[in-house]
């Protein structure tokens, strides 16, 4: 009885009566499930500044003289493993795509209505404005021995814990289950993901087979079981494949890092919150696999190993300045598909539909890939004398 009152359960539960609803319900219900996701969808949006600011700002701070250093660390972690997964995903596009037979259709997809009524919530700010805010004043802070500052920001860290709590955490299943009613009555579930189905299990264990990567290098690194992390990540990678979207998962996932007897409390609040932000290995794999497809589908050919190289490079970039949200790499790297890789109009539109298809799995690929390396972080930490600093508990 306790499993069917956890998260996990909560989530399984909201994801099946979504796609139920979503078959079942009439237009004049569709358009209520449509304002509810995005209200829902608004305020969780509104609360990931706050969810940044509140984390890594503090977590700077806390880290003293090194957070310069571990800063560093961790933007070469994330653009290293985006790079290297998309790597494999081009390797594996190069070897595999040349002998699939693969038709595209994406056609007959009822239009979902308009929202009823449209309540806008504003950011206080944008994502990436937060955390480069963040960031900026927690060096800042550090630099300058700022006590006040550096006691304010602590207070702001339990007061975000509390939103997380208690608004965020309580209403993601209601989210999740909109989206997914939405999926279904729209029709991608039961009309444009069978076109594709070849591919998406592809990339799916393309990211099996990196995370497996990511946490057996980690485990080397750290001395500590990547097994023991990565079980404590359920919750977050339910959450992640309903909601589409690294920041709005931020909650679930530091719940589940801190569960974890492995990482660093001041390790995770430092990096889950950063990493759901720079750190995209997931959507960057499936992007490069997708890309060649689509290329091979609509122009004949995979793109030549120089354009590719270069996509590669630039797309690991244009990841870590993406936002956390759903599509939010593809939607970043528009310009480099049709700049370095030459699609046209029905090339990105093609993109963009495939890739919204599985792009709540790229979003658990990249979410459970951060949990890696926040374990890198911690070895990182313990090799280099990094004394653990105090952190705020959270009742878990």
């Amino acid at each position: 009885m306790k499993f069917f009152k956890s998260l996990p359960a909560r989530l399984l539960l909201a994801i099946f009566i979504g796609i139920l609803l979503g078959l079942v319900v009439p237009e004049s219900v569709i358009v209520v499930i449509v304002t509810v996701k995005y209200i829902l969808g608004q305020l969780i949006s509104f609360c990931v500044p706050l969810i940044i600011i509140g984390f890594i700002a503090p977590s700077i701070t806390k880290l003293g003289s090194s957070a310069t250093k571990m800063l560093s660390v961790a933007i070469v972690l994330a653009y290293v493993s985006s790079v290297l997964a998309a790597t494999m995903s081009a390797t594996a596009g190069f070897l595999i795509i040349p002998h699939l037979m693969i038709a595209s259709n994406a056609e007959g997809l009822r239009a979902l209505p308009d929202v009823a009524f449209q309540l806008d919530i504003p950011q206080i700010m944008p994502v990436m404005s937060a955390l480069v805010f963040s960031v900026l004043i927690g060096i800042a802070a550090v630099w300058t021995k700022a006590k006040t500052i550096t006691s304010v920001l602590q207070e702001f860290q339990a007061i975000v814990l509390k939103i997380v709590e208690r608004v965020v955490i309580p209403i993601l299943p209601f989210f999740i289950a909109s989206t997914f009613c939405c999926l279904s009555w729209e029709g991608s579930i039961t009309k444009q993901l069978p076109i594709f189905l070849i591919v998406i299990v592809i990339v799916l264990i393309g990211h099996v087979i990196w995370l497996t990567v990511l946490y057996g290098t980690a485990t080397a690194y750290s001395g500590r079981s990547g097994i023991e992390v990565i079980s404590n990540y359920g919750p977050a990678y339910l959450t992640a494949v309903g909601t589409m979207s690294s920041a709005a998962t931020l909650g679930v996932a530091l719940k589940c890092a801190h569960k974890s007897k492995n990482l660093r409390s001041d390790m995770v609040d430092f990096g889950i919150p950063l990493f759901a932000n720079i750190h995209l290995c997931g959507s960057v794999l499936t992007e490069v696999f997708f890309v060649m497809t689509v290329s091979k589908v609509l122009y004949g050919q995979i793109p030549s190993l120089g354009s590719m190289i270069l996509f590669i490079v630039l797309l690991g970039v244009f990841a870590i300045g993406a936002p956390g949200v759903p599509g939010g790499t593809v939607m970043a790297s528009l310009g480099l598909i049709t700049g370095v890789l030459g699609f046209d109009a029905n090339g990105t539109a093609l993109m963009l539909a495939i890739f919204a298809l599985q792009d709540s799995f790229g979003t658990a690929c990249n979410v459970t890939g951060d949990g890696a390396l926040t374990l890198i972080l911690t070895g990182y930490a313990e090799k280099h004398g990094l004394k653990e600093q105090t952190n705020i508990s959270i009742d878990l």
